[in-house]
């Protein structure tokens, strides 16, 4: 018999607050984390704004010794670990290390220590001014390293980068790895930190950003006829996978079920979507039959819907694909309106908000949804929060590369 798999604790770090409570009531407020950034001197950058986690201060969540000996987004991954586990009322010291894990997902890994480092060797004296940690602070296993370490997880960690796809994809690698019974408890999400002289920049040289300068709050604006690239942003966004027997014998708090997962590629090209969103409706159809649900069974989707021209419309499109008529019953919202695009950490902060939607029966709105583009024809829930009962939601994520994922939770039936 499979194994039953649910989500007891969450835990978040982004730009719109630093607790997965406070997140909550932000998305259903409908109030935007977008704004101008301060981590350093933007001056000569065509856009300046971004979603910032605001006045971090590591030291307040780790052990200053810790914080100093990990790059920013281990610190974001490590703190919304800590929250999670807390949430779900994890003793570690009084379970088996061997059954218990961390899958952690990040595009890029340490670019602020990877520039930080390489400028200290241009214009401090060469390489005996790089740090030795600067190796261990850069890698993208660094994250689900440090989360094992300071538990004392020693069963399956391991890091997954499929850009912008990366969380979701290391949430259905941790749901799998306890379906097959190699662990009953796993730490999953994501976390990035890559708004930096290079990761804005370059995004930037792609011409993948928002130019929307006159409003940041106002940038990300998913399915709407004006919008004009993505908004960059950071934080984590991590969740607790346990065995169904597990919880239920300690007494854990249940969110929902996970119910499947699923995950493909495009083969198409490594930064624009399927125009015909192949890979995005095969995606959706495997989660729905690991899952073992028809598409009318889902009453929300947690649209990728970063707010790009191509994009948006893709996913439109794969969406009418896979669910026919009942598209249109659909409730969509895109939290990017909000956040902006966490890149390999958006999926586990938009499954929190699916998880949410499940727990509360309401679904936080898409913002800045002013004129609906004639192509993106869907009900994306904007402007306002709706109250709705949600039975079964999934949540979206494709990434450069043409990587697609898609997950599907449901409320304990």
């Amino acid at each position: 018999m499979t194994r039953r798999v649910v989500v007891t604790g969450m835990g978040t770090v982004n730009p719109l607050a630093r607790d997965v409570k406070t997140y909550w009531s932000g998305l259903l407020a409908g109030r935007s984390g977008i704004d101008w950034l301060k981590a350093f001197d933007t001056s000569a950058f065509k856009v300046r704004f971004g979603g910032e986690v605001k006045d971090w201060v590591p030291e307040k969540v780790l052990d200053a010794r810790t914080a100093r000996r990990i790059d920013r987004f281990a610190q974001f991954a490590l703190a919304a670990a800590i929250e999670a586990v807390h949430d779900a009322g994890l003793d570690f010291s009084k379970l088996d290390p061997f059954r218990s894990g961390a899958i952690l997902g990040s595009g890029i890994g340490g670019l602020t220590e990877y520039e930080e480092q390489h400028s200290k060797y241009l214009l401090g004296g060469g390489p005996g001014r790089i740090s030795p940690f600067v190796i261990p602070k850069m890698m993208p296993n660094s994250a689900p390293a440090n989360i094992s370490i300071h538990f004392g997880l020693c069963g399956t960690n391991t890091a997954v980068s499929t850009a912008c796809a990366s969380a979701a994809n290391a949430v259905a690698d941790a749901f799998h790895t306890i379906q097959r019974e190699e662990a009953d408890i796993m730490i999953t999400g994501g976390t990035e930190a890559a708004i930096t002289h290079m990761g804005l920049g370059g995004f930037i040289s792609a011409r993948a950003l928002s130019n929307r300068s006159d409003n940041p709050a106002a940038a990300s604006r998913p399915f709407d006829r004006d919008r004009d690239g993505f908004v960059l942003a950071e934080g984590a966004g991590l969740v607790i996978l346990e065995d169904y027997e597990h919880a239920r014998r300690r007494g854990a708090p249940i969110y929902c079920e996970f119910l499947g997962a699923g995950s493909s590629a495009d083969a198409y090209n490594i930064t624009a979507p399927h125009p015909e969103g192949t890979g995005a409706i095969r995606a959706m159809q495997l989660a729905l039959k690991e899952a073992r649900l028809a598409p009318g069974d889902i009453q929300y989707v947690n649209a990728h819907g970063t707010s790009t021209e191509l994009g948006d419309v893709a996913e439109t499109g794969a969406l009418k694909q896979v669910f026919g008529d009942h598209a249109k019953r659909l409730a969509i919202s895109s939290t990017k309106s909000m956040v902006g695009h966490l890149l390999g950490a958006s999926g586990g902060v938009e499954l929190i908000a699916a998880i949410l939607s499940i727990k509360h029966g309401v679904i936080h709105p898409t913002i800045n949804l002013d004129n609906a583009d004639p192509a993106c024809d869907l009900d994306y829930v904007p402007k306002n929060a709706r109250e709705t009962r949600v039975r079964r939601a999934i949540s979206n994520s494709f990434g450069f590369g043409g990587h697609n994922c898609c997950l599907v939770v449901g409320a304990m039936m």
